[in-house]
């Protein structure tokens, strides 16, 4: 009985890994790389997609079923593809609750989270030196610029929403670039969770058709980078985490087009002139009540983690 527990253990949490990482992808602003690295499991998806390579299932077939589903990883990608799934499905209507009616606080949590998990990615980098300072600053510049781009709007079809998924995707696996905010970018977030939480067949199975296209070419290039720049490709990937710090500023303000989209400059404000400028309370008490909320559950979660490890 208690074998069985410690077997079953591991996938419960990869599991609720995987609904974390369906919850951030669903958010503007949030990626689910991020909660990838925060949960230490980015490197073993990484490495697990870019073994799902065409070319090298042939090989992992020779080896029979157990063979073929051990060299794909396929346990590891299978529960955190049912987590990731389920939570999207799930989180679809109160993501555009809370994205509505809770933005600041929203954002003010996640922003917790991510700063926390910064502290202590650069960890990964044994010995900081100008190289990685400077991939730093890069990867700093990278999100900032995504960030800095002017939201689209229009109606796809589904060779573009194909596209959409393959463009997304990439950025949803990259921490501190946001997929859902590509989305937005791309004019098809709203049509996207909608067939989500309307169980659009079509939409949903062309829209993964370009998702799982776009992973299966970029994991190959992040494999490499890992394999031979580990440092150098922490030290970027800590720049872009830290600039989505910026990006999940909780007061801020962007234009309205005359269809009601978003379009035009984004405004960060103080609590202050957030409230003046947008008329809604900036309820500061329960924003840095949830960002030290978000911050603190990284703490503990990296606690747990390393009293893990050390047994």
């Amino acid at each position: 009985m208690t074998q069985e527990f410690v077997r079953t253990k591991p996938g419960i949490v990869l599991f609720l890994k995987g609904m974390a990482m369906g919850v951030a992808d669903s958010v503007p602003g949030v990626s689910g790389g991020t909660v990838a690295v925060m949960t230490g499991i980015y490197e073993e998806l990484v490495h697990s997609l870019r073994n799902l390579d065409p070319r090298n299932l042939p090989a992992y077939c020779r080896r029979g079923v157990v063979g073929f589903w051990q060299g794909i990883n396929g346990s590891f990608l299978l529960i955190l593809l049912l987590g990731i799934v389920s939570s999207l499905y799930l989180s679809a209507s109160t993501v555009l609750y809370l994205l509505d009616s809770h933005y600041p606080q929203l954002m003010a949590f996640f922003c917790g989270l991510v700063l926390a998990s910064t502290w202590f990615l650069r960890r990964q980098v044994a010995h900081w030196q100008a190289a990685h300072v400077l991939l730093l600053i890069l990867g700093v510049g990278v999100t900032l610029l995504t960030a800095m781009v002017n939201p689209v709007s229009g109606n796809a079809g589904y060779a573009y929403l194909f596209l959409c998924g393959a463009v997304a995707i990439c950025a949803m696996i990259l921490p501190g670039i946001s997929g859902a905010f590509i989305l937005i970018l791309l004019g098809v977030y709203d049509q996207v969770l909608t067939a989500l939480r309307g169980l659009e067949i079509a939409t949903i199975v062309v829209f993964a058709a370009g998702c799982a296209t776009g992973l299966l070419s970029f994991s190959h290039l992040l494999s490499w980078t890992f394999r031979h720049h580990r440092e150098r490709t922490y030290a970027f990937l800590t720049g872009m985490l830290l600039a989505s710090v910026v990006v999940l500023w909780p007061w801020k303000l962007q234009a309205q087009g005359q269809a009601g989209e978003q379009a035009g400059e984004v405004q960060y404000l103080l609590p202050g002139a957030y409230e003046a400028a947008s008329g809604s309370a900036a309820d500061v008490p329960t924003t840095v009540l949830l960002f030290i909320l978000g911050f603190a559950l990284v703490l503990i979660f990296e606690r747990i983690s390393r009293s893990h490890t050390d047994q």
